[in-house]
């Protein structure tokens, strides 16, 4: 199993560059690969804010990505949890901050959007 950094995902999601793109769709086609939940994060920043995709565009880019049966997640009950968060119009990276933080007594933030979002399900968020 290849773990991959973001540049590899969103050349295979993108098709953007001549050289890299078809490197990046047979490393990914022909391997079993692993993606860290920073990796995702990452994905999400770059591709709204370099190539200007919607969060649904983001969203659903995501989950074709981490359905291809070669492809791992790491914690995807979290991945899932927040990828569905984040589709009812939370952030992507706070749905998925506050999914990996179900087994603490709470969340805390300065982030009053967050708090104002806290979804079924979630634990208690506190914005200080």
């Amino acid at each position: 199993m290849l773990a991959i950094d973001t540049n590899i995902v969103v050349r295979y999601l993108t098709e953007d560059h001549p050289e890299q793109s078809p490197i990046a769709r047979t490393l990914i086609t022909d391997n079993s690969i692993w993606v860290s939940t920073t990796v995702l994060l990452e994905i999400g920043w770059v591709l709204r804010s370099a190539y200007g995709f919607s969060k649904q565009q983001i969203l659903d880019a995501l989950a074709a990505f981490s359905d291809l049966p070669q492809v791992r997640v790491q914690n995807p009950d979290h991945v899932v949890k927040g990828m569905a968060w984040a589709r009812m119009g939370m952030d992507f990276a706070d749905a998925l901050h506050l999914a990996a933080a179900q087994t603490c007594d709470g969340f805390v933030t300065f982030d009053r959007k967050l708090g104002e979002a806290r979804p079924d399900g979630a634990i208690s968020v506190q914005v200080l």
